[in-house]
């Protein structure tokens, strides 16, 4: 019989989405349970976003603008970027889809650091690409081994600052070093996800690098630090030759009208950003003490969330801290299975989380 799917397609491993919270409570008799897994906004959406949404709700007959023209105008004001080099997503991995489908020839490579985004890799393979994957350097991407790699069928390379899962990010001096060795028709996207946590004038931001290499791509999101991850909305900018181009691939009205009101008055809402970041920088320094204190090693963060490295290894500590209603993420799939990643969550929830760790960890002791 012929084949009906791409070889790359049939080797690809589905993305195991995670049950809802409702049914794992369900399953395990469980109450309140709280999600430190995915690195969302603990405290939820701006009020102003959740305002605009409510504003807009009789009017989801209609289709939503196809250009994005108002958040792209919010946007190019905000970072002083120009419209016509602003390109809107749903969610940022639709970004890293169109970046693909549009340049990516079937055979040609992309280079990655690992362990890293997951989706880049999905991505690639399943358009015919291949993956060069640069191993970390101490929980950093080794910026140097990546030129290494980079040969005449290099097509892209991707980089996330700060990087997911280890929440480790790349200096400015790094970058621009980087910048220049990197051949002028080798595409970079660079994933700034969480860029609104990393704190310090010395990391390197996609803003100002836009014009330091004809094809760099950065993205973004409103999903982490705006709290609308549920809406599926980001936004990317670069060189006005691949807008484009990305432009002429994008699906019309891909972006749903309420996402795009939600993420307009977000950007309206600094004081909500600045209290999110203020709750997650604040997270982390008790996480810290409190792993100390037990004497957990983790990775510090320039992001919302931390990895740490566990005794009974990532699955195991994943499954005993179910049972006790605390959903955390095990790093087995990007490489790492003696370590967890937890997102910071609200005071309270980042105290029940120390607190089922202790009991895991205690238990675990005394069964031994």
């Amino acid at each position: 019989m012929r084949r009906i799917t791409r070889k790359s397609i049939e080797e690809l491993i589905p993305y195991p989405p995670g049950k809802p919270i409702e049914e794992v409570e369900r399953e395990l008799g469980l109450k309140n349970i709280i999600k430190l897994s995915s690195n969302e906004n603990p405290l939820g959406p701006s009020p102003k976003a959740v305002e605009a949404i409510k504003k807009r709700l009789s009017e989801i007959n209609r289709y939503p603008d196809a250009s994005c023209f108002y958040l792209k105008k919010k946007i190019s004001e905000k970072l002083s970027i120009p419209t016509e080099r602003i390109i809107i997503g749903n969610g940022s991995n639709e970004l890293i889809e169109l970046l693909i489908r549009t340049f990516l020839l079937e055979g040609e490579k992309v280079i990655q650091p690992f362990p890293t985004f997951l989706m880049y890799e999905k991505i690639v393979k399943s358009h015919g690409g291949e993956i060069i994957s640069v191993p970390l350097k101490g929980f950093c991407i080794d910026l140097e081994g990546i030129c290494r790699k980079i040969e005449k069928d290099t097509k892209m390379i991707f980089l996330t600052n700060p990087n997911n899962p280890t929440g480790k990010a790349i200096r400015k001096e790094e970058m621009e070093v980087f910048l220049e060795r990197v051949p002028e028709d080798v595409i970079i996207c660079l994933d700034e996800a969480y860029i609104e946590f990393a704190e310090g004038d010395d990391i390197a931001n996609g803003i100002e690098l836009i014009n330091r290499h004809p094809f760099i791509f950065v993205i973004r999101t409103f999903s982490k630090a705006y709290g609308l991850a549920g809406l599926r909305i980001g936004y990317g900018f670069g060189s006005r030759i691949l807008i484009e181009n990305m432009e002429k691939v994008r699906q019309p009205f891909n972006v749903n009208c309420l996402a795009q009101e939600a993420a307009c008055a977000s950007l309206d809402d600094e004081e909500h950003l600045r209290k999110t970041v203020e709750v997650v920088k604040e997270g982390k320094e008790y996480l810290y003490r409190c792993l100390e204190e037990i004497g957990l090693e983790y990775v510090p963060s320039y992001t919302n969330f931390i990895l740490i490295k566990v005794p009974a290894g990532a699955k195991r500590t994943y499954e005993m801290l179910l049972k006790k209603g605390i959903i955390v993420r095990s790093m087995e799939s990007y490489g790492l299975p003696e370590y967890i990643r937890v997102s910071v969550g609200l005071p309270e929830e980042n105290k029940r989380f120390i607190s089922a760790l202790k009991e895991v960890l205690y238990g675990r002791c005394n069964n031994n």
